[in-house]
């Protein structure tokens, strides 16, 4: 049984991202998967990396749960907007505090090399977007996806890294939600 962990960036619980985690968790748990949600604005933490990496700051209790859930997991299912180009604030907070040397991944010494301490992993990116992704990925060169693929699950040792774009969503109807619904819950039945 593959063991599924949703992140949900999105800091709106009324927003169209809530709907794709659903639509992705119930079609994971309806094929056998073992499914658990990290839902980033529910936690209680300061997004903000105080010391930058010069001194640790104590994980919250939130944190900490959701790294016991990052760890458990086989497979990340990350599902965030685009804003300017970028992950929502509180999705970024909870990367800069969690992903962390030691945790996520571990310099050697006096190297500018580092160990990758979350192989074995997979992942799925679900952004959804105000453009086409054809134009987010010619025009403006992705850059949420290079920060969150490669930049951290791959720098992490998470791989393979997939992505999927669903937008435009400011001018979307009622039938092309529900096409792109139908996409998610195949992503989730078959548990990429």
């Amino acid at each position: 049984m593959k063991k599924i962990v949703i992140i949900n960036g999105h800091p709106n619980k009324e927003s169209f991202n809530f709907g794709i985690s659903q639509a992705y968790k119930e079609s994971a748990e309806e094929s056998g998967a073992d499914v658990k949600e990290i839902v980033i604005a529910d936690l209680k933490f300061n997004p903000n990396l105080q010391f930058g990496y010069q001194k640790r700051t104590e994980l919250e209790p939130d944190l900490l749960q959701a790294w016991e859930t990052i760890q458990w997991a086989d497979h990340l299912v990350w599902v965030h907007p685009v804003w300017w180009g970028g992950l929502p604030a509180i999705t970024k907070g909870f990367i800069d505090r969690l992903f962390l040397p030691g945790f996520a991944f571990q310099y050697r010494e006096n190297s500018i090399f580092w160990d990758k301490l979350l192989r074995g992993k997979s992942a799925r990116i679900i952004t959804t977007l105000d453009q086409p992704g054809w134009i987010y990925r010619l025009l403006f060169g992705r850059p949420s996806v290079n920060q969150l693929k490669k930049s951290t699950l791959q720098f992490c040792g998470i791989n393979p890294v997939k992505v999927t774009y669903i937008g435009v969503i400011k001018t979307s109807d009622e039938k092309t939600r529900t096409k792109w619904l139908d996409k998610i819950k195949s992503l989730g039945k078959k548990n990429k």
